[in-house]
C-alpha cells in the first residue's frame, strides 16, 4: 500500500504530464512525425553548439576576436552618432575646433626636446 504523500505526488505528476501533452497536441495539430523530428534535431543542434561554445569560454579556449572588435566598432559608431546629434555647435565650427586642437597638440609635441636615451643625463 502506498503512502498518501506518494499518491498525491503521483497524481500531481500525472496531471502535469496530461496537461503538457494536451497543450502540445493543440500546438502541433498539423505537424507530422518528420516535422517533429526535424524540430527536435534543430533544437538539439542549437543546444549542442551553445554548450560547446560555453565549454570553450569556461576553459579559456575561446579565440574569437571579431566579437569584441565588432562590439567596439559598433559602440564607437553609436557614440559618434549620438555626439553629432547632441553637439552644441554647428558641424563647421566643431570641425574647426577639432582641427585647431590637433594643430596645438602637434605644435606642443614638435616643440619638445628629443629624448637622449639616457636617464638623468
Amino acid at each position: 500500500m502506498r503512502s498518501r504523500k506518494n499518491q498525491v505526488l503521483l497524481n500531481v505528476l500525472l496531471g502535469t504530464g496530461v496537461y503538457l501533452l494536451d497543450s502540445m497536441r493543440n500546438r502541433l495539430s498539423g505537424a507530422s512525425l518528420d516535422d517533429l523530428r526535424a524540430k527536435a534535431n534543430d533544437t538539439y543542434d542549437v543546444a549542442a553548439d551553445r554548450f560547446s561554445r560555453a565549454s570553450e569560454v569556461i576553459r579559456g579556449n575561446d579565440r574569437q576576436l571579431m566579437g569584441p572588435i565588432a562590439a567596439g566598432l559598433l559602440g564607437l559608431g553609436i557614440g559618434v552618432g549620438v555626439g553629432m546629434l547632441l553637439a552644441p555647435e554647428s558641424g563647421e565650427r566643431t570641425r574647426s575646433n577639432l582641427a585647431n586642437q590637433a594643430r596645438d597638440f602637434r605644435d606642443r609635441i614638435a616643440s619638445r626636446e628629443p629624448a637622449t636615451g639616457t636617464f638623468g643625463a
